[in-house]
């Protein structure tokens, strides 16, 4: 049995449903959510969206949070180019080279994130990894998005 919460998402005159899965006997999510169930909608692959700025320069070398700012707002810019909103995410993953220095920063990123987000939270999963494409890079986000017809 499960703590699912439904929800509608309209815009566009076109309907996505969003069902959170929070099943029992398995921790209360707090920051992320363990799964989403969607109909409707077409899905959206969001290629892994490093700090890069137009100019595929990585901005802010060794500030991880105005890195997330950066990979946030390029996951931003793929979302809306495609028709739609942050919320329309359903799933994201986040890549880091330090995992002790993002839960250091955890209310610095938190901060980042609800601009982005609000209190929306997609399935979300935290890597740490040894390296990225780009060596100035510290943090990479992935992700799917079901957005309305």
């Amino acid at each position: 049995m499960d703590r699912a919460v439904s929800q509608m998402d309209e815009h566009m005159d076109n309907q996505v449903e969003k069902r959170i899965i929070a099943p029992v006997g398995l921790p209360q999510p707090r920051g992320f959510n363990h799964g989403v169930v969607t109909s409707g909608g077409r899905i959206l692959w969001l290629a892994g969206q490093d700090a890069s700025d137009a100019d595929g320069r990585v901005v802010s070398p060794g500030d991880l949070v105005a890195q997330l700012d950066q990979a946030l707002h390029n996951v931003h810019g793929v979302v809306h180019e495609a028709g739609g909103q942050m919320t329309d995410i359903v799933k994201l993953t986040i890549f880091v080279a330090d995992r002790d220095d993002y839960l250091a920063k955890r209310r610095e990123l938190g901060l980042v994130w609800r601009r982005y987000f609000d209190d929306y939270y997609p399935a979300l999963a935290l890597f740490e990894v040894a390296a990225f494409f780009q060596s100035d890079a510290l943090v990479e986000v992935e992700g799917v998005a079901v957005l309305p017809v």
